[in-house]
C-alpha cells in the first residue's frame, strides 16, 4: 500500500507584526498578510492590523499566548499550521514583535521542516527596540554602550527546566565590564528577583526604564534606578506587556527624572 503524502500546495510565512502600531509594519509584512487565506494570530497583535490588511474572507484564528493567562498550546498551533498548509492554504503565522525574538518562531520553523514544509520569515520591529526609541533613546551609544543584550525574564517552565536558567549575576558583571545595554522582556512579574540579582554586578544608581504597551497611544513608562525598580513598578501600576531597559544609555532620561507618562509613539 502506498502511503506517500500528497504534494504540498500551500505555503506558510511567519510574520512579525511589530510592537503594536500598524504603521510600523514592513511592506513585506503587509503583502504577506494581504495574501493570506488563513491567519493564526497572537494576542499582542493589534486588531487594527487585521482590519487594515487581512483580505475579505480570510480565516482568522486567534491563538493567544500571554503570560499569566490561559494560552493556546504550542503543539496545537503547530498542528493547525501544518494541516492548513497541506490543505493548500496560504498561511500566515502573525506574531507580535519579531518572530525570532522570544516569539517561538524557531520552534515553529523546526516543526514545519520536520513535516516537509519550508517557510518564509518576515522580521518585525521588536518591542525592545520600539520601547527605547519611543523615549528618544538609543540602545547603543559610543560613549555609553558598546552593545545590547536581549534576554527574557520569563524562562521556560515545566519538566527539565532549570529553576532560574538566567545567571543574572554573571550577566550584570558582563554588562558592567563590557558596557552593554540590557533589554529584558517579560520581566515585570519577576522584577524583584531580577533587581536583587543584577545589583551583584551593577551599581544601584544604574538607570532603568520600564515601557508598557510600546508604540501604542496608551503607552506608559517610568524612569528610575536599578535599586528600587520593583517598588517603582508597583507604585506606577505597570504590568505586562512591558520591557525593562537597563543601562547608561538612559542617563539623560534619568537626569531629567521623567515621571510615569502616557503618550503616542514618536511624539
Amino acid at each position: 500500500m502506498n502511503h506517500t503524502l500528497p504534494p504540498i500546495t500551500g505555503r506558510c510565512t511567519l510574520v512579525g507584526a511589530g510592537p503594536g502600531d500598524p504603521e510600523l509594519l514592513t511592506l513585506k509584512a503587509v503583502k504577506a498578510i494581504q495574501a493570506a487565506t488563513v491567519l493564526l494570530v497572537d494576542d499582542l497583535v493589534n486588531d487594527a492590523v487585521l482590519q487594515a490588511y487581512a483580505r475579505p474572507g480570510a480565516r482568522i484564528v486567534h491563538v493567544g499566548k500571554r503570560g499569566g493567562c490561559k494560552s493556546t498550546p504550542q503543539a496545537f498551533i503547530e498542528r493547525l499550521m501544518i494541516t492548513a498548509v497541506r490543505e493548500g492554504e496560504t498561511v500566515v503565522r502573525l506574531k507580535g514583535g519579531d518572530p525570532f525574538i522570544f516569539g517561538r518562531g524557531g520552534e515553529e520553523v523546526e516543526h514545519l521542516r520536520e513535516a516537509g514544509i519550508e517557510c518564509t520569515v518576515v522580521n518585525g520591529i521588536t518591542a525592545g527596540l520600539a520601547a527605547v526609541t519611543s523615549l528618544g533613546v538609543p540602545l547603543t551609544h559610543r560613549d555609553h554602550a558598546q552593545g545590547v543584550v536581549f534576554v527574557t525574564g520569563h524562562a521556560k517552565t515545566g519538566a527539565g527546566a532549570a529553576e532560574d536558567p538566567t545567571d543574572w549575576r554573571a550577566l550584570a558583571a558582563t554588562a558592567h565590564n563590557a558596557r552593554l545595554t540590557l533589554v529584558i522582556y517579560m520581566g515585570v512579574s519577576g522584577a524583584g528577583h531580577i533587581e536583587r540579582e543584577l545589583l551583584h554586578g551593577l551599581p544601584g544608581d544604574t538607570p532603568v526604564a520600564v515601557v508598557q504597551h510600546a508604540s501604542l497611544p496608551h503607552q506608559r513608562h517610568l524612569v528610575t534606578t536599578l535599586q528600587g525598580l520593583q517598588a517603582r513598578i508597583a507604585d506606577a501600576g505597570l504590568a505586562s506587556p512591558a520591557v525593562i531597559v537597563v543601562g547608561d544609555v538612559l542617563q539623560g532620561l534619568a537626569a531629567a527624572a521623567l515621571p510615569v507618562d502616557a503618550g503616542r509613539f514618536g511624539t
